[in-house]
């Protein structure tokens, strides 16, 4: 169903009045649209109600575009008796992984990528140093998922945690034990040797589920992978 905004705002209004007195200020609300319910502010000014119309479109899991002389609202409709009556409506949910916690767990990915590209040229190169240049990988990978923590919320948010959780502690174990060996001058089978990184379990385990992680985040959908565990 496609719209301008003086319909659609029209129907946003209707919803509201009912529910909504006569005086200045804003709350929270539930509203209903399609059988879909969500939480919404309310602008009450004037003994009118308002709503923010980028709210409404995430409840209604329709879309809004912005044109020169008009603002449309699409939002989709159910097949007819398909609806669900309003007084029963309750939120959609999902099985699958939420916005916030796929944007913390890449940021996490990419941190963990760029530690172990580091390990990997300074073991191959021979680098000196005693590690402590490692350490603010180790850092930014540790906020970074700090943060997925936070915005994990669904159960395909915890169990890709796990995952994410797993890779990165992989790589803070052969970061160790890289750091171990450079200090006991035994990385030269690193950069001595043709192939090293091929033949380092410890690398090709992190590397397989490096790339599962960067396939299987942006998916949306959890997935197992025995190279994370």
């Amino acid at each position: 169903m496609r719209r301008t905004l003086p319909y659609c705002l029209g129907i946003a209004l209707l919803l509201l009045t009912h529910s909504t007195d006569a005086q200045t200020g804003q709350q929270q609300r539930t509203v209903v649209i399609n059988g879909y319910s969500g939480q919404i502010i309310v602008y009450q000014i004037n003994g009118r109600s308002f709503v923010d119309l980028e709210s409404l479109v995430r409840i209604a899991n329709g879309s809004l575009s912005f044109h020169p002389d008009q603002i449309v609202l699409t939002i989709p409709t159910s097949a007819p008796g398909n609806a669900p009556p309003s007084s029963m409506a309750s939120p959609p949910t999902s099985t699958g992984m939420t916005d916030d916690f796929m944007k913390a767990a890449l940021q996490t990915l990419s941190v963990t990528k760029s530690w172990t590209d580091t390990l990997a040229y300074a073991a191959q190169h021979g680098v000196p140093g005693d590690g402590s240049r490692l350490v603010v990988f180790h850092n930014r990978a540790a906020e970074a998922l700090r943060i997925a923590k936070v915005d994990a919320s669904s159960t395909s948010d915890q169990n890709a945690l796990q995952l994410l959780t797993n890779h990165v502690n992989a790589v803070q174990g052969w970061n160790d034990t890289l750091v171990a060996q450079r200090r006991s001058m035994d990385t030269g089978q690193y950069s001595m040797t043709p192939n090293a990184m091929q033949n380092d379990p410890a690398y090709q385990r992190i590397t397989t589920c490096a790339k599962f992680l960067d396939t299987m985040l942006p998916s949306g959908q959890f997935h197992d992978d025995g190279s994370c565990r």
